[in-house]
């Protein structure tokens, strides 16, 4: 399977919810091209899917796309230049695995809460708390990597894509392993990693 299939997949991937059977999936950017700027057309039904401040994900998306913007009295968010539906994707994944996402059982079920100046996860399905980063993803990959290319980890899976692939969390990345069962923890070589997410070959 090929890096571009591998990132395809990935996009296709979310977890599923268990309980009422519905699975969390962020809607596709619909984007339209004005002028000099690039208008995300749904970006208000991105947010209502995160159940996010407004602010925090705007300051989010202009400080990962590196572009100037703000959000118009319709509810549009606008930005200088132009920008791929593909291109807000994949900023919109990274801050799904950093800002919504439960590291431990992959659940959206999540609030952002400041404690003691450190801004934390709180998973309301499990209980489950980590602190969640305040740095751009860009930066993330020039500095201390968590998980590098060729290397095996041992990876616990969280929860299942939607094409089958077992997803793992690992600091900042989320993992995807073909052929792993939610509750598992396997070893698994990663073979390409692309922003935040990785794609894994398990190897126990």
């Amino acid at each position: 399977m090929s890096y571009e299939s591998d990132l395809d997949r990935a996009f296709d991937e979310m977890p599923e919810i268990e309980g009422d059977g519905d699975r969390f999936e962020v809607p596709e950017p619909e984007v339209r091209v004005e002028g000099s700027s690039t208008i995300l057309m749904n970006f208000q039904d991105v947010l209502d899917t995160l159940n996010r401040d407004e602010d925090h994900l705007m300051k989010y998306l202009l400080r990962e796309i590196g572009t100037a913007g703000h959000v118009d009295e319709s509810g549009r968010a606008q930005f200088k230049g132009e920008f791929s539906p593909d291109e807000f994707a994949r900023v919109l994944d990274a801050y799904v695995g950093e800002y919504v996402l439960c590291s431990e059982c992959g659940r959206p079920d999540t609030r952002l809460k400041k404690e003691d100046r450190t801004l934390m996860l709180r998973c309301d399905a499990c209980g489950a708390f980590r602190p969640v980063s305040k740095g751009s993803t860009k930066k993330a990959e020039t500095t201390k990597k968590e998980v590098e290319e060729g290397k095996t980890y041992e990876l616990k899976i969280t929860a299942i894509g939607n094409k089958g692939d077992g997803i793992s969390k690992k600091g900042g990345y989320t993992i995807f392993v073909p052929g792993a069962q939610e509750g598992e923890v396997v070893q698994a070589r990663i073979n390409n990693i692309s922003g935040n997410l990785a794609f894994a070959q398990r190897v126990d």
